[in-house]
């Protein structure tokens, strides 16, 4: 059993490895094929499940569950890396945990059974709400992220636009200005002063 148990987790540790290689730019083609894979290796270790009898077996059966779907929850969380499926991903490793757990409770009587299937339960209910607190904490912060962008987009118009308004006001009155020094000319050489500072300040 503690071999296998060793075997599971040096696959289950192999697993994510390579999953968190594929965390972004995986492919359609590399998520079905990791899928694939993962009903594969559950197979097998189903399989290897059926040497051994009683409870030892239940445990067995029950990791290799709880393998396949926390593998199935990183996999989707690899591939839609969101906040919602890293949620899922902890929650199915709490499931898992819990699952394997409580077979194991099975093993004892009584009171000790009683206490270890509450622990179990517990250990479950802290890891689902510890993942729902992060998964809440992370779309806050996204959220909070996002109006930041908005309001500093917002700001960053508003500040363009005023620097044009404001550029406008100085070529008006620069205009004006140059207008007004036309007039100490006359006839064709003040049409030809109006002309150059029309040109110049794009009236």
């Amino acid at each position: 059993m503690n071999k296998l148990n060793i075997n599971a987790i040096a696959l289950a540790v192999t697993f994510a490895f390579s999953a968190g290689a594929m965390a972004e730019g995986m492919t359609w083609t590399d998520y079905k094929a990791a899928k694939t894979n993962i009903s594969a290796t559950y197979k097998t270790d189903k399989a290897a499940c059926s040497s051994l009898s009683g409870n030892a077996s239940d445990i067995c059966k029950a990791e290799a569950r709880g393998k396949e779907k926390v593998a199935a929850a990183e996999l989707a969380a690899s591939y839609e890396p969101t906040s919602k499926h890293r949620y899922q991903a902890r929650v199915a490793k709490a499931d898992a945990d819990y699952g394997v757990a409580k077979e194991k409770c099975d093993d004892l009587s009584g009171n000790a059974k009683d206490v270890c299937v509450k622990e179990a339960k517990a250990a479950q209910t802290t890891a689902i709400a510890d993942a729902k607190a992060q998964m809440k904490t992370s779309d806050a912060n996204t959220t909070a992220n996002e109006k930041t962008t908005e309001a500093r987009s917002d700001a960053s118009q508003k500040s363009a636009e005023a620097r044009k308004d404001a550029t406008a006001d100085k070529t008006d009155v620069q205009y004006a200005v140059a207008k007004e020094k036309c007039d100490t000319f006359s006839g064709t050489a003040k049409d030809n002063c109006l002309s150059q500072a029309k040109a110049q300040f794009g009236k």
